[in-house]
C-alpha cells in the first residue's frame, strides 16, 4: 500500500488499512501504558521524555492517518 496516496485505494483497501492501523495504535498504546505503568521498571527522566516525546509523535501520525482514511471512506458514502 503507499500510505501517500489513500485517495487512490478502492473502498475495501481503505477499510483493511483502517482496521489496519487501528490495531496498531492500539498495540503501541498497550506498549506505552504496559511501560509507564509498571513501577518496578526503572528508567532515568531523560529517558523517559524521549520515549514520552517519540510516543507521542508515533501516536499523532497514526492517528492522522486513521483520520484522513476515515474522512476518505464517508466522502465514498462507505463509513
Amino acid at each position: 500500500m503507499d500510505n501517500n496516496e489513500p485517495e487512490k485505494m478502492p473502498v475495501e483497501e481503505l477499510r483493511g488499512e483502517l482496521e489496519r492501523l487501528r490495531d496498531e495504535l492500539r498495540d503501541l498504546e498497550d506498549i506505552h501504558s504496559f511501560t509507564f505503568g509498571k513501577t518496578s521498571v526503572h528508567i532515568s527522566a531523560e529517558k523517559a521524555q524521549n520515549m514520552q516525546a517519540e510516543f507521542e509523535e508515533e501516536r499523532g501520525q497514526f492517528c492522522r492517518r486513521i483520520s484522513r482514511i476515515e474522512e476518505l471512506l464517508r466522502q465514498r458514502g462507505a463509513l
